[in-house]
């Protein structure tokens, strides 16, 4: 199982050290994602700071960009990276695409579907000029006349699909190269909810088989001394989530309902996403995130052998001080170390 990791800075010169320190470290994958800052700028920051870690978006937002201008920032960051580039796209949440983005939502299974098959065409066919002429309902792809003058690093860039729902997870069972867990999972939720809808997907495929898809487990990670010093740091990002309605079958699953209701209300009473970590209680933190003492959450990581192919662990940044992210971070990247054998 490969340990992978998401840095943080509040620079992007503080974000890149970061990444250097955790390939150094061990990493075998850097993760970037998108709201504070854009996936591909903070992936091209970290391209160039690294040399043999994978990069990847975790998430690009799938529908706030063409397909065509997707395939062409992912030719670019696998350049600009040596071949070491992945692309993990997800479609948010409908609000998030039609309020802030002003993009079109529609059904996100059957969108997304259409756009990965629009950019794994191009791919296909940007340096012939061959017209492209691809139906759809949300991303029809008509171009003649267009032949990009450089040849790509690779013709096949990895596709990793964030998904939470059973369709979105089956989606990328059949046509991604990775699955991409939303920042809150739980053992149990992975073996009981995930990988059937993996294998569903993986079966609706030929020839696809359990071996053709990395299953990277995403865990928001906080070490410290004092378990309750570690709880508190990453409730911010728990109450953050909790917030959103849409995720509530995924608490419910963990017999978190009712917890998450009262994070809901507390929204509703005006308080922001980010500062809703006093409604969230320490049983929610412990069931969804790797919160402890190091050896709390060197067993947490372990609980995935066998049922991930991938962890990436992040820091809390979610109503918390930058200097408590930063500690955060140090920490995370000194344990990678020791579970891997890498450099601190």
């Amino acid at each position: 199982m490969r340990i992978t990791y998401q840095p943080w800075g509040e620079t992007l010169a503080e974000l890149a050290d970061a990444g250097r320190r955790a390939e150094a470290a061990g990493a075998e994958a850097l993760w970037v994602s998108e709201l504070h800052r854009s996936a591909t700028g903070t992936a091209a920051a970290l391209a160039q700071a690294t040399e043999t870690a994978q990069v990847g978006t975790s998430i690009m937002l799938a529908f706030t960009r063409s397909p065509m201008v997707t395939a062409l920032e992912a030719l670019d960051l696998d350049e600009l990276s040596g071949g070491r580039f992945v692309l993990g796209l997800g479609s948010g949440v409908q609000r998030l695409n039609e309020d802030w983005h002003n993009a079109r939502f529609g059904k996100p299974v059957a969108h997304l579907k259409e756009t990965v098959r629009n950019v794994r065409h191009f791919w296909a066919t940007t340096t012939t000029g061959a017209t492209i002429d691809l139906p759809g309902e949300y991303e029809p792809m008509r171009i003649r006349g267009y032949e990009r003058p450089f040849a790509p690093t690779r013709p096949d860039i990895p596709i990793y699909l964030a998904a939470m729902g059973p369709h979105m997870t089956r989606l990328a069972g059949a046509i991604g190269d990775g699955w991409i867990s939303h920042e809150l999972c739980s053992p149990a939720y992975l073996t009981q909810r995930v990988l059937p809808d993996l294998e569903v997907g993986l079966a609706r495929a030929e020839g696809r088989t359990r071996a053709n898809l990395d299953v990277v487990v995403s865990a928001c990670c906080s070490v410290d001394s004092d378990p309750k010093v570690a709880r508190r740091r990453t409730a911010g990002l728990v109450g953050f989530y909790a917030s959103v309605r849409t995720y509530a079958d995924f608490f419910e699953f963990h017999d978190l309902g009712e917890e998450q209701r009262a994070v809901i209300e507390a929204f509703r009473s005006g308080k922001g996403a980010d500062y809703l970590a006093d409604s969230v209680t320490d049983g929610m933190v412990d069931a969804l995130t790797m919160s402890g003492d190091r050896d709390d959450v060197a067993a947490r990581i372990a609980a995935y052998e066998g049922k991930a192919d991938s962890v990436k662990l992040s820091p809390p940044t979610h109503g918390v001080a930058a200097e408590d992210t930063r500690k955060a971070q140090d920490e995370i990247i000194s344990m990678i170390a020791d579970l891997t054998g890498g450099t601190r």
